[in-house]
């Protein structure tokens, strides 16, 4: 039930192929699921249709609040989705987020992920844990902005410098509460699941590996574009942040997801 070809204003994810639709190429839209296609994807529409929730078509990409659901704790389902199954069965894996999964597979996965939005497919069809370890890291390395955020990036540089402990922990909680709620309760909820990991001996990934791994990945630079004097500073500051991060109580983070936790990710 597709009205006649229009263009597209803004770049999209065909629903049958998963590619981009290019600004200004010729599109089909569905008039009942909005579903958009390439014309030449016509025969491959994924059917029967029906209405789609609007917060079910996720972004190809976009800040991590494109992503979170309406209600708190404002964590992605991917996110979660990823972590409940590296909790499961990965945690007495050796190298977990470390040793490195099939990237054709990191890649499908992820994009069958994101376009299944809301109803997500079981991971458990994931023989390799590492793929899945691979999806989680490389969403997060593909949003628009790193986690701490541009603009926040300077201050986490800053407390994570602060030679006194006491003083350094007070001023990474000040950083981390000024942070968009989104980004505040997956980062939370990120901390609490690699502290889990890093108190798994057979994952032999401690704290200090483990912010070697998500420094780069959650803490990123000020820009999109970094000059290459700022990546060569920044590299280890990134680490030096994620294990000052880690380095704060439970409990703190928890305060940001609360007891919903338990709900989200198997102990």
């Amino acid at each position: 039930d597709q009205i006649p070809p229009r263009q597209v204003i803004r770049p999209e994810p065909c629903g049958a192929c998963g590619s981009r639709l290019r600004f200004g190429k010729a599109a089909l839209k569905c008039r009942r699921c909005q579903l958009l296609l390439h014309a030449k994807c016509r025969p491959h529409c994924p059917g029967p249709c029906g209405p789609r929730p609007h917060q079910h078509a996720w972004p190809r990409e976009g800040v991590l609040a494109d992503f979170a659901p309406p209600t708190p704790p404002l964590v992605p389902a991917l996110v979660v989705h990823c972590v409940t199954e590296v909790e499961t069965r990965g945690l007495a894996e050796a190298g977990l987020y470390r040793v490195p999964g099939a990237e054709p597979l990191v890649r499908e996965w992820k994009q069958r992920l994101l376009r299944a939005g809301g109803a997500l497919p079981s991971l458990g069809d994931v023989s390799d844990i590492h793929v899945v370890c691979g999806v989680l890291k490389d969403f997060l390395r593909g949003l628009k902005e790193p986690l701490v955020t541009f603009s926040l990036h300077p201050a986490f540089l800053r407390a994570a410098d602060i030679p006194n402990e006491t003083a350094c922990s007070t001023a990474m909680r000040h950083v981390v509460g000024k942070l968009p709620p989104a980004n505040r309760d997956t980062l939370a909820f990120l901390m609490l699941h690699l502290l889990r990991v890093s108190r798994s001996p057979d994952c032999k990934m401690d704290i200090l590996n483990l912010s070697r791994v998500f420094g780069p990945t959650l803490v990123g630079h000020s820009s999109a574009t970094p000059t290459p004097l700022a990546i060569m500073e920044d590299t280890p500051r990134q680490s030096k942040v994620v294990a000052r991060l880690l380095a704060l109580p439970p409990d703190f983070w928890r305060g940001f997801v609360g007891t919903e936790q338990e709900n989200l990710v198997p102990k």
